[in-house]
């Protein structure tokens, strides 16, 4: 009997908040270098405000309301900080490692940090090798998230068709991008920055399934699949 082709091409993994538990970390070090140059905020201000967004559309965004560009190094200095906190804090996101390896679908990852951000963020979690060299940064294309560009780029890079891709993200801006690229999208909510209700704004946003535990996340692409 022939097989039946699989539903699906690619799963594409969001990083912050979904392979890392990296979201309260990285709003801590935005939070503190933006403080020091003159937008005072907190690290749940930068989480409500620019969770899933670029570090560039949120840089862009506080240089408006500024009135006056950011230093050219500031990239740097959070970078620098970023890293501090997580050589002290980061954890992978519990049970994801076990799930990323059960998936033996294509599997790529596509996140708004820099490639160096993602790079540590991934090797201090021990998830680097899970996934490389099969890495995409928003850097490499023209819009960031809440735009579809990054996953289109992705699903290129790996040969896979928009539509037979399956995204996991945590943000309201990563759900409107996939969804924008016309690819089925999972909404994560159990990392340490999710506040309750938070699965509700990812189906809001176009989820087609939430979840808040990694061990659910192979079960539901194996229903997809067959579906």
């Amino acid at each position: 009997m022939q097989r039946l082709k699989p539903n699906v091409d690619l799963v594409i993994f969001d990083c912050d908040g979904v392979l890392v538990d990296s979201e309260v970390i990285s709003c801590r070090a935005h939070a503190e270098i933006l403080t020091r140059h003159g937008y005072p905020v907190t690290a749940d201000q930068v989480l409500e405000r620019f969770l899933g967004v670029s570090d560039r559309e949120a840089r862009l965004t506080v240089e408006t309301t500024l009135g006056r560009k950011l230093p050219d190094d500031f990239e740097s200095q959070v970078k620098h900080a970023t890293l501090q906190f997580y050589a002290d804090d980061l954890q992978a996101i519990s049970h994801v490692a076990e799930a990323v390896a059960a998936i033996v679908l294509p599997k790529c990852v596509a996140s708004s940090g820099t490639p160096e951000k993602i790079r540590h963020g991934l090797t201090c979690a021990g998830l680097y090798d899970h996934l490389a060299p099969h890495i995409f940064s928003a850097v490499q294309v023209k819009r960031g998230k809440p735009a579809p560009d990054l996953f289109l780029f992705a699903a290129e890079q790996m040969q896979a068709s928009p539509e037979r891709c399956i995204v996991v993200e945590d943000s309201v801006p990563g759900i409107t991008a996939a969804r924008a690229a016309g690819m089925t999208v999972l909404g994560f909510h159990g990392g340490s920055h999710c506040p309750p209700g938070h699965g509700d704004k990812l189906r809001a946003a176009g989820a087609a399934v939430t979840f808040d535990d990694m061990r659910q996340l192979p079960g539901l692409i194996a229903r997809i699949e067959a579906n």
